[in-house]
């Protein structure tokens, strides 16, 4: 392996590692010599997780836990700086609770925020403030890595996920917050969307094809997490990806659609207006269907 996309000598928390993308993230980053926390919910599957990264000759410690609690992500920390320190957060954990805006519940809407955005926050509180003392007390940058997963919900603004969509789009918000202020201390902070066929999302998905390998088999965005996280990356920060299936898409930063000057009434702002906004009936301004033909892409194609 190149030596700037080794991991030996780096700790590494993966959140959501007993399945899906978590599962497999933390395998690769195992794979690339980073000795692993693994967090999720407690039961067997987390477990399995480290079992199979010990069996391949890897070093996993099991932090179970609601990553939404601020207790678990003191629990975290304390199982990292056990296998050595900190030095690369994956934010993963998440849970879907679909419906249109206008029948869903409020636990729904407080469930998918909690699991997603709080716990993206907790994580990357706890690791923020280690790294920013770190650093303070050795006056220079850390080794910090830390990758959320967005989702491409929030770029479309996908009608029956409104819950899920606000929370990607506050982890977006939060990734490119914690690039710029912890730039100073070594931190860097990118966000992925992935498109993987896991548990959560095997409804929208469907079934995995059978006798050929699954071009949205989560292991396919492992790689970029992997990436990101290594010495490689160290010129990326405040980034948004799309990964799946061998592709990987850099999201440009929203753009200037217009600008009026001297409006001082809502007269003057109908006139400047009115000739910008022409779809009858309207269409949904500020969304990225430019993604959306990246699902043409065929497995195997770069």
């Amino acid at each position: 392996m190149d030596s700037s996309l080794s991991l030996e000598g780096k700790v590494a928390v993966v959140t959501g590692a007993g399945n899906g993308l978590g599962r497999a993230e933390a395998i690769a980053l195992a794979q690339a010599g980073a000795k692993v926390v693994l967090n999720d919910l407690p039961g067997d599957a987390v477990q399995a997780v480290a079992e199979e990264i010990a069996a391949k000759g890897g070093e996993a410690a099991v932090c179970a836990g609601d990553v939404a609690e601020w207790a678990t992500g003191e629990a975290i920390m304390k199982a990292a700086e056990a296998l050595g320190g900190l030095n690369i957060l994956v934010n993963n954990a998440g849970v879907l609770r679909d419906r249109m805006i206008f029948t869903m519940t409020p636990d729904e809407w407080d469930l998918v925020m909690r699991v997603h955005l709080r716990g993206h926050f907790v994580t990357s509180r706890f690791a923020t403030a280690y790294w920013r003392d770190q650093s303070k007390q050795t006056g220079r940058p850390v080794y910090g890595r830390i990758i959320n997963t967005s989702s491409e919900a929030f770029l479309l603004g996908s009608a029956g996920q409104p819950n899920y969509a606000a929370a990607k789009g506050g982890i977006t918000a939060l990734t490119l917050s914690t690039a710029r202020s912890c730039a100073r201390y070594g931190v860097l902070a990118n966000a992925i969307c992935p498109r993987a066929r896991t548990e959560m999302t095997v409804s929208l998905m469907g079934q995995a094809p059978t006798g050929d390998r699954d071009p949205l088999a989560p292991e396919h965005v492992a790689p970029l997490v992997t990436y990101l996280a290594s010495p490689a990356a160290a010129l990326i920060t405040g980034e948004v990806f799309i990964v799946h299936s061998g592709v990987v898409a850099v999201m440009a930063p929203p753009t200037l659609k217009a600008s009026f000057r001297d409006l001082w009434s809502a007269e003057s702002i109908h006139e400047a207006l009115d000739g910008l906004f022409t779809a009858d009936p309207p269409k949904a301004g500020f969304v990225t269907e430019a993604t959306l033909p990246l699902a043409e892409t065929t497995f195997g194609e770069n």
